[in-house]
C-alpha cells in the first residue's frame, strides 16, 4: 500500500494505491489522523481509485472515517462498488443508532 498526499487550497487528498489491507488500514487511520490536524478548513479526501483490494479491516476502516465525515472517491469499477456498499452499510449503521 502507498498513501501520497496531495495538498491544495481547498482539499488534502490522500491517494491510495494497492491493498487496504489489515497492517495499511490501521497506516490509514493514523494518516487521515494527521491530515485532519493541519486541514485548516479544507475538505480530506481519500482516493482509492488505484486500490485492488480492500479486507475486512479495510472496509471497517473506512466506514468509521466515513463517520467522521470524510469523503471518499473511487474510479474503477470495483472501488466505486466497494464505497456504495459500505456509504449503505454506514447509513444503516446510523439509522440503527438513532432508534
Amino acid at each position: 500500500m502507498k498513501i501520497s498526499i496531495i495538498e491544495s487550497r481547498s482539499q488534502c487528498r490522500l491517494v491510495l494505491e494497492g491493498k487496504l489491507i489489515a497492517p495499511w488500514a490501521t497506516e490509514l487511520r493514523t494518516e487521515c489522523a494527521k491530515a485532519q490536524v493541519e486541514l485548516q478548513g479544507r475538505e480530506l479526501v481519500v482516493d482509492m481509485r488505484n486500490v485492488t483490494a480492500v479486507s475486512q479491516e479495510g472496509e471497517n476502516v473506512v466506514v468509521e472515517l466515513m463517520n467522521e465525515g470524510i469523503k471518499f472517491r473511487g474510479g474503477g469499477v470495483f472501488t466505486r462498488h466497494v464505497l456504495k456498499q459500505l456509504a449503505r452499510q454506514k447509513r444503516r449503521n446510523g439509522q440503527e443508532a438513532t432508534k
